[in-house]
């Protein structure tokens, strides 16, 4: 039994915002109150949360566990412990894995393994195509039985329109989602970061912000052809981002993403080829930056996701060129997101929403929430707490961080999942 005093509590599911306290019993919330109307039971551990945040568990809609087949870079034991760390009681475990989860034993394996080891509710995301290969539809029918609750190609895009279109179409028969990893690959193959002026200076490859603004365009039209309910991950540009507005402006079945690299860096990051700042797509400039946090604001942009794409130190010691893309997101989304909140381009209830009754409504599940009777998942967040952060305290094995040695302010105190309570400081 944890009582947890003079908290303030943000849960846009309910809505609340304001002091209360919460009595956890047998897993979950028994009792929510007002400041000071709960009596202390005699056997409680009773948690002191004067000055904290206390927030309905986060839900990362893009998350790479790697497991099964590269577990060098992460499992899914060392995955969830650092999204439990960062406040997410759930994740969705993309699909490029090896083998690639394109069928439902792969799918039952996930859930297996994150029943047995795992520190945080893992919804596995399914494969559009077999092996990802984009020729041919995944058994998607069979993986949505299976426990898959969308299905994306994400890190390979989709380059035929006619297998999306199948794609949109089928899960549309499901009632389910399709995650479009927007991406031109005829634009933007060979490159590596932003095309521009650093990029020419720096002797690399660009990739320019149409690579993914026409595939955007382009799936936006598929979605309105089929109906089906399509979300945009990663968006990084202010052209991807005035598409999706135009898209929700005509009644289209579509949400998007963005990362908190897309709103908190641009492409300066990668100079001295910091490989750490080399992700997919690239880090943009000022003008989108700005664009991705109007669009936060305005609504555009429905979730925060973390993109937690974990690497082993050796692969990304490599030359900028030969290095793989991806930053280890998990443990410093909600304080660099927090960042939005201090500069006013969010309130604390909308930064909340974005990882919480957000994403659950774009994926069609049940939103966390701190009412009484539901399954006690929730954050305990110190919003002036000041930090550096430090790849080697991370949890996950990804230490490929393009924010090492920031400081940032906001940090997760503790975390409870299914009642039970993890500190971190």
């Amino acid at each position: 039994m944890i009582l947890i005093k003079d908290a303030y509590v943000i849960d846009p599911a309910q809505p609340y915002e304001g002091p209360a306290e919460l009595l956890i019993e047998q897993g979950r919330i028994r009792q929510f109150a007002p400041k000071g109307r709960l009596r202390r039971p005699p056997k409680a551990q009773v948690v002191e949360a004067q000055g904290l945040w206390v927030l309905p568990g986060l839900i990362d809609m893009h998350t790479h566990l790697r497991e099964p087949g590269f577990e060098h870079k992460e499992t899914i034991k060392t995955g969830t412990l650092a999204a439990l760390r960062g406040g997410f009681t759930t994740v969705c475990a993309m699909a490029n894995t090896n083998p690639v989860n394109d069928n439902a034993g792969i799918t039952e394996f996930i859930l297996r393994k994150a029943q047995a080891e795992g520190h945080a509710k893992v919804l596995p995301v399914g494969a559009i195509s077999k092996g990802q290969k984009g020729q041919e539809l995944a058994e998607m029918a069979l993986m949505k039985d299976a426990g898959c609750v969308a299905f994306s190609d994400d890190g390979h895009p989709v380059q035929s329109a006619l297998l999306m279109r199948r794609a949109l179409e089928y899960a549309a028969g499901l009632d389910t989602l399709v995650i479009t990893h927007a991406e031109d690959p005829a634009l933007s193959e060979g490159g590596v970061m932003n095309e521009g002026l650093l990029a020419l200076r720096m002797g690399l490859r660009g990739i320019p912000a149409q690579a993914e603004a026409v595939a955007v365009f382009r799936d936006l039209a598929l979605a309105a052809l089929t109906g089906g309910r399509l979300h945009v991950a990663h968006v990084s540009t202010a052209e991807a981002v005035n598409l999706i507005r135009q898209g929700k402006d005509r009644g289209l079945r579509i949400s998007a993403e963005t990362c908190p690299h897309y709103f908190s860096l641009t492409e300066e990051a990668v100079e001295g080829y910091n490989t750490n700042a080399k992700v997919n797509p690239p880090l943009r400039t000022e003008k989108d930056l700005q664009a991705i946090r109007e669009a936060l604001r305005d609504g555009t942009l429905d979730v925060i996701a973390t993109d937690h794409a974990p690497h082993a130190p050796e692969e990304k010691a490599q030359q900028f060129d030969q290095a793989p893309s991806g930053a280890s997101g998990l443990e410093t989304a909600l304080a660099l997101s927090f960042a939005l909140v201090r500069e006013e381009v969010l309130t604390p209830m909308q930064m909340v929403e974005k990882f919480t009754t957000n994403p659950a409504r774009v994926l069609g599940i049940e939103p966390p929430a701190l009412r009484e009777g539901a399954e006690a998942n929730l954050v305990i967040f110190d919003p002036e707490r000041a930090w550096t952060v430090n790849p080697r305290e991370f949890l996950s094995k990804g230490k490929n961080t393009p924010f090492e040695g920031k400081e940032l302010q906001g940090q997760v105190v503790a975390t409870v999942f299914r009642g039970d309570l993890r500190k971190w400081l």
